[in-house]
């Protein structure tokens, strides 16, 4: 009996042990589940914010305005100055030169000295498409005049050509001056080629600023100085009466045409059928580029209508 009530009491105990560790073992089971759910949501990724999207950036400012002062400095436009050229002068490298006959450069000046074929008479000066009758000689005078001078035609105020005159050995133009002052008459001599030249340039570079109007250096020349009393601009041409014996020439070369009258200027301008209706300043701006024409008729001595 006694036996028994012991083996009941000892089975008891071990029963209560047994609930109590599976209640120990239950509670820290869900204390660990709890300590695991609490780690997993702490350990879980944040989600990104979501952020408006930025604003557009603005649109880029326009091109500036095309300078011509900002443009390329290797583009060059061509420059407005032509040069009359020649072997003498030496030019800048930027400027367009104007290329004048073969007959004006030394290379083939001895072509030309072997060439004996006379040159024609030159053409008379046309402007336009509309000519004019030549009007008829008046009070019984002719066309043809005696020659004057080896350099002049047998033709009223015409001169020969470059060609004609280099090839036959004209390379000085001579004339006669007058001192205002002292009244000492004496010649004077141009070098054809270097004074023809320098009235070349000068129409070549001023040409477009002139507007059909001789410039002050030609109304107003500058006369060469006297051999006697050396007084400075003052041996003024000997200027023939007749008409017909004027030095035209050699009053071009000296750019002395402005000596002239009005009449004497319309004189040359009516037998070479130029337009002669107008100032002074505009018959003598004919005169120079008509004579200029005649030497080299290839050059920038086109009178415009």
């Amino acid at each position: 009996m006694n036996i028994n009530s012991e083996l009941s009491r000892k089975r008891k105990g071990e029963f209560e042990n047994d609930n109590n560790d599976r209640n120990f073992r239950g509670s820290g089971s869900e204390g660990d589940d709890e300590d695991f759910l609490t780690l997993s949501l702490s350990s879980r990724p944040l989600r990104p914010r979501k952020h408006s999207p930025p604003p557009p950036p603005p649109p880029p400012p326009p091109p500036p305005p095309f300078s011509p002062a900002k443009a390329n400095p290797d583009t060059h436009q061509l420059p407005t100055m032509v040069m009359y050229e020649s072997p003498a002068l030496v030019h800048e490298s930027s400027m367009v030169m104007y290329s004048p006959p073969a007959m004006l450069h030394e290379a083939s000046l001895a072509a030309v000295l072997s060439n004996t074929h006379q040159e024609s008479l030159p053409h008379m000066l046309s402007h336009g498409s509309r000519r004019k009758l030549p009007q008829p000689v008046r009070d019984g005078k002719s066309e043809t005049v005696p020659v004057p001078f080896p350099w002049a035609t047998n033709r009223r105020a015409t001169v020969h050509s470059m060609n004609y005159l280099l090839s036959n050995r004209i390379f000085t133009i001579s004339g006669e001056v007058q001192c205002k002052k002292c009244e000492k008459v004496f010649e004077i001599e141009y070098d054809l080629r270097g004074k023809f030249l320098e009235v070349g340039n000068f129409i070549a570079q001023n040409k477009a600023t002139m507007h059909d109007r001789a410039p002050q250096e030609w109304t107003s020349p500058a006369l060469p100085k006297c051999r006697f009393c050396d007084q400075e601009n003052c041996a003024k041409p000997v200027i023939s009466v007749k008409k017909k014996r004027i030095n035209w020439l050699f009053m071009l070369l000296g750019q002395t045409l402005g000596c002239l009258t009005l009449k004497q200027l319309k004189y040359f301008c009516a037998h070479t059928k130029i337009h002669r209706t107008g100032a002074k300043d505009r018959i003598l701006y004919y005169t120079y580029l008509g004579l200029c024409k005649q030497l080299d008729p290839t050059g920038p001595f086109e009178i415009s209508r």
